[in-house]
C-alpha cells in the first residue's frame, strides 16, 4: 500500500485490515432513521479543528496534514465500528487505501519531510512524526459519540471511493469538519412524530351488546351488515 512506511507505523495504519479482513459483504445501511446534523462545511488544513498544530507548514504540507487526519479517523472507525457490519467500515477503509494509495503516500512523505525540516535531522523528525501520528489516532477515539461517528465515517468513506485517484483531498476538505464534529457530539435519534393524516386507522364499530343480533352479527345501525 503506502510505500516507505516504517514497520511499526505500517502495522498501525493497516490494523483495521488485519483485524477483520474476512468480514462478509453486506448491503449498505445506517444507524439512524434521520441523519444527525454535524454542521458540515468546508475546511482547510490550517484549521485548528483538523488536528494537532503544525506551525510553519507549507500549503502542500497543510493539505497532507488534512489527509493524514482524515485517514486516521477512518482507520479508527474501521476498528471501532465493526459492531455494525452493514456500515462496511473495514471493507471500505481497505478499498480506500488501495484506491488512493498514491495520494496517501505523497501525504506521508510530505508530513515526514515537514517534521524532519522542523526538527533539524532525520532521526528526530521521524520520532516527532511517530508521536504526531499516535496522538492523531488517540484524538479520534470516541465512546459516547460512537454511533454518530460511525455513521459519518461510513458515509465519508463511501464518498471517498467515488473520487478519482488523486482527489481524496477534496473529500477531506469537504467533510473533515463533519467527521470531527461527529466524534465530539453524541447523536440522538430525532423524534418520529405520528401523523394521523399519513397513517389512517380504520374506524372500529360499536361493540355494545344491543349492536349484535342473535347470530352474533353486527346490526346495520351499528355499522354492520346484519
Amino acid at each position: 500500500m503506502l510505500c516507505g512506511l516504517k514497520n511499526g507505523l505500517r502495522s498501525m495504519i493497516f490494523a483495521a485490515a488485519a483485524v477483520a479482513a474476512a468480514l462478509p459483504q453486506a448491503a449498505s445501511a445506517q444507524l439512524f432513521f434521520n441523519d444527525p446534523d454535524f454542521k458540515a462545511g468546508a475546511i482547510e488544513g490550517n484549521d485548528q479543528l483538523v488536528g494537532l498544530s503544525v506551525p510553519g507548514a507549507t500549503p502542500a504540507e497543510y493539505r497532507a496534514h488534512l489527509l493524514w487526519n482524515l485517514r486516521a479517523g477512518l482507520n479508527v472507525a474501521a476498528l471501532q465500528c465493526q459492531f455494525s457490519p452493514f456500515l462496511r467500515s473495514v471493507d471500505n477503509y481497505n478499498s480506500l487505501l488501495a484506491h488512493h494509495s498514491g495520494e496517501l503516500a505523497t501525504a506521508y512523505k510530505a508530513m515526514n519531510d515537514y517534521f524532519v525540516r522542523v526538527q533539524g535531522n532525520a532521526a528526530k523528525g521521524q520520532k516527532a512524526f511517530d508521536d504526531y501520528t499516535t496522538i492523531t489516532y488517540n484524538n479520534w477515539s470516541t465512546f459516547q459519540a460512537q454511533y454518530g461517528f460511525c455513521q459519518a465515517a461510513a458515509s465519508i468513506a463511501k464518498e471517498a471511493l467515488t473520487r478519482p485517484k488523486g482527489q481524496l483531498h477534496l473529500t477531506a476538505q469537504a467533510r473533515m469538519r463533519e467527521l470531527r464534529n461527529a466524534a465530539l457530539t453524541p447523536a440522538v435519534e430525532r423524534t418520529l412524530v405520528y401523523n394521523p393524516y399519513q397513517i389512517r386507522m380504520p374506524a372500529l364499530p360499536e361493540l355494545r351488546a344491543e349492536c349484535f343480533d342473535k347470530k352474533n352479527r353486527l346490526r346495520k345501525r351499528c355499522g354492520g351488515s346484519a
